[in-house]
């Protein structure tokens, strides 16, 4: 039987300059007791527009500076918050992971969740998933959602002001949308919603691409600058809405394999976003791509200061090159999602393949 397809997404998104501004008027369809999980930042950052959006309405609305991980521990504390304070609505303000936090907390209360990004570092905000860790800071499981948030606000003014790294590794995180989509597409994978990717999913992922080569370089010097422009709000698009729904109903190959393969390791600090900008230009050496389809590619990271070369995502050796290469084809994982299963003696070769490409790139540049 033919796998069914499907399509996930929030239920609003909102954005631009100052929406904070407009988050009752937006989101009061949601309930009337809200608590808001926030990262320290987050807190400072919106806190004021957020009120300032309740005027004179008599909404309960509880603020609660969450422990710095999604842990097993600080998702209990705040389920005990909602019962306590008899909260109808959770909203994730700041970055991932009080993203993840809020998104598990709303779950398992049976309650609905907005989203509030400070930083567009990954495409978590619309995704129906989260990362869980235990108290130690060591990975748990990825809880999945049966629906995704019901809504997204995104204030650009507070992205515009946030380091330019988080807009760049979230260029990152949205570089592998297509391509990952693409491979599943054409072996009938299922989606990160263990669906059929649909044709809709399809030209999200496309648009997301598009849009990152269109407008990224420009996206970079505005949020350099602090200011908003036309190009910020679509990078700012492409890093959250189109990435976001487009991974999540597109899935995932290489290009996240790699990341994974990448974390086993430990200790590394690389962002999400730039491992798995690398990892999109080995998924396109290891499936033979076009080479004016991998300089595209290859040309746009120089451009927006992504990784091309294994040393800028902190792998050296060789010894690290090849436990990679291991870690990132163990059962289970998105890269046996490819037309041609992938084994770690060709990820390896990749590897370096990639590496020897990006150094040569930058020598010439």
């Amino acid at each position: 039987m033919a796998r069914l397809r499907l399509i996930r997404t929030p239920q609003k998104y909102v954005q631009g300059r100052d929406s904070l501004l407009s988050f009752y008027e937006e989101m009061s369809f949601l309930g009337k007791k809200w608590l808001f999980v926030c990262s320290n930042s987050g807190y400072k950052m919106c806190h004021e527009k957020i009120e300032k959006s309740f005027g004179s309405a008599e909404d309960v609305r509880h603020y609660e500076i969450f422990g710095g991980i999604s842990s097993v521990g600080e998702i209990e504390r705040l389920k005990k918050v909602v019962e306590d304070k008899d909260i109808e609505v959770v909203v994730g303000v700041g970055g991932g992971s009080a993203i993840d936090t809020a998104k598990a907390v709303a779950h398992y209360e049976g309650l609905p969740v907005s989203i509030i990004p400070t930083v567009v570092a990954t495409d978590a905000p619309c995704t129906g998933l989260s990362v869980i860790y235990n108290d130690d800071g060591t990975f748990n499981t990825y809880l999945f959602y049966p629906k995704n948030p019901e809504a997204v606000i995104v204030d650009t003014d507070v992205i515009a002001k946030a380091p330019v790294k988080f807009l760049t590794a979230g260029m990152g995180d949205a570089l592998g949308t297509y391509f990952e989509a693409r491979a599943c597409y054409r072996t009938d994978a299922p989606s990160l919603e263990n669906g059929g990717v649909t044709r809709t999913a399809m030209a999200i992922a496309e648009l997301c691409y598009n849009t990152l080569k269109e407008c990224g370089v420009a996206a970079v010097h505005a949020c350099e600058n602090n200011v908003v422009t036309p190009d910020l709000e679509a990078i700012i698009e492409a890093n959250v809405y189109l990435s976001g729904v487009g991974a999540d109903n597109g899935g995932l190959a290489v290009a996240h394999s790699f990341y994974n393969g990448l974390t086993a390791l430990g200790g590394h600090s690389a962002p999400h976003g730039d491992c798995v900008a690398f990892g999109t230009l080995v998924q396109l050496v290891l499936e033979g791509a076009p080479k004016a389809e991998f300089k595209e590619v290859q040309d746009f990271c120089m451009s927006v200061g992504l990784p091309v070369t294994l040393e800028e995502v902190g792998i050296t050796t060789d010894d690290q090159i090849k436990v990679i290469a291991e870690k990132s084809c163990v059962e289970g994982e998105s890269i046996h999602n490819m037309v041609a299963d992938v084994s770690p003696a060709q990820l390896y070769d990749a590897l370096i393949a990639t590496d020897s490409l990006g150094k040569a790139a930058k020598e010439a540049k």
